[in-house]
C-alpha cells in the first residue's frame, strides 16, 4: 500500500514499537491517530511529533483498549476526524502474569475487537476502500515461554486469530490484508516489567532465566525499517497472516509458500 495520504490508527502508540510505527508512517506521508491509555506519555509524544510534522497530521486519543465501548468510540472519533481509515496497528500490550486476566483482555481480546472494528470501517463490503491490519504478536507466540505462560498464550492466540481472520477477509473480498508480526526481545518499556513482582507474580524469581533468553536471542532496537518495508509495501498486498521478522527473514502464509526477504 502506498501510504502517502492514508490514515492510520495505532494503539499503544505513545512509546516503544507503537511510537516507532507512528514515526515511520508519518515520514511516509500518512496521517496517524495515536491511541494510548497513558495520558501523560500520549500528550508528550504528540507534542514531540508536532515539532517534526504538521500538527494536523496527528491526533492523540486516550483510550483503554480493554474497554469495548471506549475502543468503539475511539474508532468513531478517528474516522470522524480524518474522514477515513486505511491502516490499523493493534499494538497495545502488557505483560502481567499476576493479574493474568488483564493480559488476556488487553493482548488478545482487544486485538480481536480492534480487528473487527477495523474491518467494519475498511471492508469494501461496507463501502470502504480496503486496507491493512497489523496485529502485534511476539516470538512468544511461536514457542513456549515457561515463565510467561499467559503472555505466551495471548500471543499464540493473536497468530491463530490473525491467520484465520486473514483467510476469511480474503474469501469475503474485503480488500483488507491482515498480518501478525512476531518480534523477539525488543528494547521497550514492556520489557522492564519482568523486573517487577507486581507483574510477574509467582514467576518473579525466574526473571534471570528470562534475561538469559534475552542474551541468547539478542535484544532488538524498536526501529521499524524492516517491518515497514515488508508489511506496508505494495509488493505484499496479498493474503498474508503469520509473519516472523528478525530483520533478515520474513516467513509469510500464502498458499503454503515461504518467502525470504533480504534485510533492508
Amino acid at each position: 500500500m502506498h501510504v502517502n495520504g492514508k490514515v492510520a490508527l495505532v494503539t499503544g502508540a505513545a512509546q516503544g514499537i507503537g511510537k516507532a510505527f507512528v514515526e515511520e508512517l508519518l515520514h511516509k506521508g500518512a496521517k496517524v491517530a495515536l491511541v494510548d491509555l497513558n495520558l501523560e506519555a500520549g500528550e508528550k509524544c504528540k507534542a514531540a511529533l508536532d515539532e517534526l510534522f504538521e500538527p494536523q497530521k496527528t491526533l492523540f486519543l486516550q483510550c483503554d483498549v480493554a474497554d469495548q465501548e471506549q475502543l468503539r468510540d475511539t474508532f468513531r472519533k478517528v474516522v470522524q476526524h480524518f474522514g477515513r481509515l486505511d491502516i490499523l496497528v493493534n499494538n497495545a500490550g502488557v505483560n502481567n502474569e499476576k493479574h493474568w486476566e488483564k493480559t488476556v483482555q488487553i493482548n488478545l481480546v482487544s486485538v480481536i475487537s480492534g480487528t473487527y472494528l477495523g474491518l467494519d470501517y475498511m471492508s469494501k463490503q461496507n463501502g470502504g476502500d480496503g486496507g491493512v491490519i497489523i496485529n502485534m504478536s511476539s516470538l512468544a507466540g511461536l514457542m513456549p515461554a515457561a515463565h510467561q505462560p499467559v503472555y505466551c498464550a495471548s500471543k499464540h492466540g493473536i497468530i491463530g486469530f490473525t491467520r484465520s481472520a486473514a483467510m476469511a477477509a480474503h474469501n469475503m473480498k474485503t480488500g483488507v490484508r491482515l498480518n501478525a508480526i512476531c518480534p523477539g526481545f525488543v528494547n521497550t518499556p514492556i520489557l522492564e516489567s519482568i523486573e517487577k513482582e507486581e507483574n510477574m507474580g509467582q514467576y518473579y524469581e525466574y526473571k534471570d532465566c528470562i534475561k538469559d533468553m534475552m542474551k541468547f536471542y539478542g535484544l532488538l532496537d524498536h526501529t521499524l525499517k524492516c517491518v515497514y518495508s515488508n508489511f506496508v509495501d505494495p509488493a505484499f498486498w496479498q493474503l498474508s497472516a503469520r509473519t516472523f521478522c528478525d530483520g533478515n527473514t520474513l516467513f509469510q502464509d500464502k498458499e503454503l509458500s515461504v518467502a525470504g526477504i533480504e534485510k533492508q
